[in-house]
């Protein structure tokens, strides 16, 4: 790993959400101080639709300016737009329906009923990514400010399924995934590659059953066989945990003090 990954530990999954929510608008704030606009990537299920129903509910977030905001996101279900199951139709309903977003620049996957099948639409979405790009990003993605990432049970993150092909794709950014473990087994996720050209990567995950994932990948298991071991940042990589999934962490990895 380029970065050491910090572990920092909530006492319950809502204040886990509200303590990222807020870190998220410091975050944003001060890149668009630094830079004239913020990029985030987010992710979906439980842990990353509740932070952004957290961040919906912040009093601090109109701090953020919205229009200046580039939204991408790690992965997506490949079903049809406005399916309830989709990570963007989830997004909307918990925050992005309510801020001032400029359009432009919100970014979803490519849906399975608009006109490409679901590698071509990878490819469409890993153009869109390389188009954004500077030659300052040193690659074909932009470099998030952050990009976030709930892990699975299995230590999956975004759509890279241990063992899988997709977690082994080191050449592009974006593919196409097939015959993913938990349903829908079509999707289309980023790589590790895209993950790491993110300022700082965040993995949540709260609740007893993330427990044995989170042990896993925090002491240096493989990322092919573990994911979450592979997602890292280039200048801060964060695990936000709360108690049950932090459960069977060795104590050396986090101070006792559950914040």
């Amino acid at each position: 790993m380029t970065t050491t990954a910090q572990v920092v530990v909530h006492r319950d999954k809502d204040l886990m959400a509200q303590a990222a929510a807020a870190r998220l608008i410091t975050k944003i704030v001060d890149a668009q101080a630094a830079r004239g606009s913020a990029s985030v990537v987010l992710t979906g299920g439980r842990n990353g639709n509740g932070l952004l129903a957290a961040l919906a509910a912040a009093p601090a977030r109109d701090a953020i300016d919205w229009t200046r905001l580039d939204l991408w996101w790690g992965d997506e279900r490949f079903l049809p737009d406005g399916d309830p199951e989709r990570n963007y139709t989830q997004a909307r309903e918990a925050l992005l329906d309510s801020v001032p977003l400029n359009p432009d620049r919100v970014h979803p996957m490519p849906p399975s009923d608009g006109p490409y099948e679901v590698d071509a639409a990878a490819q469409m979405y890993a153009a869109e990514l390389a188009a954004a790009a500077t030659p300052e990003d040193h690659g074909p993605v932009p470099t998030f400010d952050v990009l976030m990432l709930g892990v699975g049970p299995d230590t999956h993150v975004a759509s890279l399924f241990p063992e899988l092909p997709a977690v082994r794709e080191t050449e592009r950014t974006v593919v196409g995934v097939h015959g993913a473990p938990k349903p829908p087994p079509t999707r289309i996720s980023l790589t590790l590659r895209a993950i790491r050209a993110a300022r700082e990567v965040w993995l949540l995950a709260a609740g007893e059953d993330k427990a044995n994932a989170a042990a896993i990948a925090l002491s240096g298991a493989g990322e092919i066989q573990a994911p979450a071991a592979g997602a890292y940042g280039r200048s801060r990589t964060l695990w936000l945990l709360d108690s049950a999934a932090a459960s069977k962490l060795p104590p050396e990895l986090y101070p006792p003090a559950v914040a």
